[in-house]
């Protein structure tokens, strides 16, 4: 299991922009997911982006497709959620998470399908 640790949350006015960060201890196989979600008060969890380590294939939920991007960068083993456009609606602890030895599903992004979770970091869109 590795280990996740995200950073960059903060607050910030709605048609602003936030970059997050998600720092994974070293992948032990090239093939894995990761995945962003996101929970705010009183709402399930939803997963809004993943990659595939290999071949870095994309998947995000409706809600966010078109304003927000995830990245990676293999030297420093990080992964980004690059957020723009943002809304109010946006406002929730969002939580990067890792699943290893295994691709992306390609038809969700489901809290299920990961096993390393970080603590989390708040996001909060005023109008």
């Amino acid at each position: 299991q590795v280990q996740v640790v995200e950073s960059g949350g903060g607050a910030v006015q709605a048609g602003g922009s936030l970059n997050l960060s998600c720092a994974v201890s070293a992948f032990t196989f090239p093939s894995n997911c990761v995945g962003w979600f996101r929970q705010a008060p009183g709402k399930e969890r939803e997963g809004i982006a993943s990659i595939q380590t290999v071949g870095r294939h994309t998947k995000y939920a409706d809600s966010v497709k078109g304003r927000f991007t995830i990245s990676q960068d293999d030297a420093k083993n990080t992964f980004y959620l690059h957020m723009s456009s943002l809304k109010p609606e946006d406002t929730a602890m969002y939580y990067c998470a890792a699943a290893t030895r295994t691709y992306c599903s390609s038809v969700r992004i489901s809290s299920a399908d990961f096993r390393s979770w970080g603590q989390g970091t708040q996001v909060t869109v005023s109008s």
